[in-house]
């Protein structure tokens, strides 16, 4: 049985290296880079992941897509200097006024669960340093993003600009109540814990569509839901594993 266990551990860190260098043959300059070994070992980390507690949906294996665009987007040019030698390990690092850039298991899992598809339109409550916009761009979406924290705004979409990601449009506002004026969206998600699920994010949501958001108290138990809006307009809810996050701040109850 222990022979079995570490052949299928093996066969999963093999899909991951081989999803990994499906990354490197498209991802072009994004991972001329000299952390690609980093890289190599975050995604056979967040596959062990995915195959110990679930991917969410009841699987035990995150996308091979999802994988390939962790493998090749630069993580490290989203946390600050000092912090980037720790850029590619499996936890949450600090980005400055109190936020942080999400855990890579959780950014794989979300992502996963947005099931994007090239051309989608999709919504990004909490642009953060930027790094979950880029991993939507490079899934193929059309992505707009909200940050409500102006001093990030104003660092991320400089950011963007670098690395050539101008078309991700970013605005600073309250996410809480979308960017109507982009939408409808194929999918939302949101990077920071509510108190609920927001309605008007809800509205803006197409028939067909999917918001991954976490919700709970602040700094306490937390859920990562999966709202699914129907073809005929009603709404379903999920729990999909346990989370923490930072709230989701802005003038709403």
């Amino acid at each position: 049985m222990a022979a079995m266990g570490r052949r299928a551990r093996l066969r999963g860190i093999l899909s991951v290296v081989g999803a990994w260098a499906i990354g490197l043959c498209f991802g072009g300059a994004l991972a001329a880079d000299d952390m690609a070994g980093e890289r190599q070992a975050m995604l056979a980390e967040v596959t062990a992941m995915a195959q110990a507690f679930g991917a969410g949906l009841g699987k035990q294996a995150i996308d091979p897509r999802v994988l390939g665009v962790l493998g090749r987007v630069p993580r490290h040019e989203f946390v600050p200097l000092p912090l980037r030698g720790n850029a590619y390990a499996n936890r949450p690092q600090p980005i400055g006024h109190g936020q942080t850039i999400s855990q890579p298991y959780i950014v794989a899992a979300m992502t996963d669960l947005l099931a994007i598809e090239p051309g989608h339109s999709v919504l990004e409550i909490g642009t953060g340093s930027g790094y979950q916009a880029v991993v939507l761009a490079e899934m193929g979406a059309v992505v707009s993003s909200i940050e409500i924290v102006e001093p990030l705004a104003r660092e991320a979409a400089e950011r963007l600009r670098h690395l050539g990601y101008q078309r991700i449009k970013t605005r600073v506002g309250d996410g809480y109540h979308g960017w109507s004026e982009q939408g409808p969206f194929d999918a939302i998600i949101v990077t920071a814990a509510a108190g609920h699920v927001p309605p008007p994010l809800v509205r803006q949501l197409k028939p067909g569509g999917r918001m991954v958001i976490p919700v709970g108290a602040p700094f306490q138990s937390q859920q990562l839901l999966l709202v699914e809006k129907r073809r005929d307009g009603t709404v379903t809810t999920r729990q999909m594993m346990a989370v923490s996050f930072v709230p989701l701040t802005g003038g709403h109850d």
